[in-house]
This record gives structure tokens, C-alpha cells and sequence, in this order.
């Protein structure tokens, strides 16, 4: 398994950008396509973002294209995750994780094992 690390999340104004990464260590990073998940108080787990092993293909939650952008920077073992425009229902902890490739682009993202302990992330309007 690969080992995951979110960077610090943060409580921002609504309308801002934030930009979250995901440090990998233990494995090959570039072998795992990546993604990222978020869980709001109250409900269900939600698939934000994922992203393929070279970088060359990504999938996004429909709500959330055109504000949020996955990458990642194999050389340095991380993903990131920006995230523009930002509102108080994109509070949430976010966490990055391995992602099983086929289920994304089945359209039923599932995780490969790996996660990272998660970041919260606080939007107030």
C-alpha cells in the first residue's frame, strides 16, 4: 500500500481558492491513479476527483467541474487539488486516496486500500 498525506486544509470566505496536496511515500507512486473524496457532516462519503497514473486523463463529480482541477506531479509524489470559487456546501473533510481505475471510469469509483487521514476544509459565506 502507499502511504498518504493531506496537506492542512483550512477555514476560508466564501468565493476563495484553496489548494489541497497529497504526499505519497512506500510505493511507486506513478502505479496508482489517485483521487480525491470529501464527507460533509451529516452525510455519505462523495467522489470529488480522479486522476490516471500519468496525469493524462481525469474524471470529475458533474457538480463540482469547472471549479475544482485534480493534477498531479509524479516527480514529487503528489496530487493536488485546486479548488476555486469556493462555497459554504463545499465544507467538508477531504481526503485523498488510491483509486481503483476501472471503477472510475465505470462510473463507481472505488478505493484501492490506500487512504489519507483527511483535511478539513471549513467555506463560511
Amino acid at each position: 500500500q502507499v502511504q498518504l498525506v493531506e496537506s492542512v486544509g483550512g477555514s476560508v470566505q466564501a468565493w476563495v481558492s484553496l489548494r489541497l496536496s497529497c504526499a505519497a511515500s512506500g510505493r511507486t507512486f506513478s502505479n496508482y491513479a489517485m483521487g480525491w473524496v470529501r464527507q460533509a457532516p451529516g452525510k455519505e462519503r462523495e467522489f470529488v476527483a480522479a486522476i490516471s497514473w500519468t496525469g493524462s486523463t481525469t474524471y470529475y463529480a458533474d457538480s463540482l467541474k469547472g471549479r475544482f482541477t485534480i493534477s498531479r506531479y509524479n516527480a514529487k509524489n503528489t496530487v493536488y487539488l485546486q479548488m476555486n470559487s469556493l462555497k459554504p456546501e463545499d465544507t467538508a473533510v477531504y481526503y485523498c486516496a488510491a483509486v481503483r481505475w476501472g471503477t472510475v471510469v465505470a462510473g463507481n469509483p472505488e478505493s484501492s486500500g490506500s487512504w489519507g487521514q483527511g483535511t478539513q476544509v471549513t467555506v463560511s459565506s
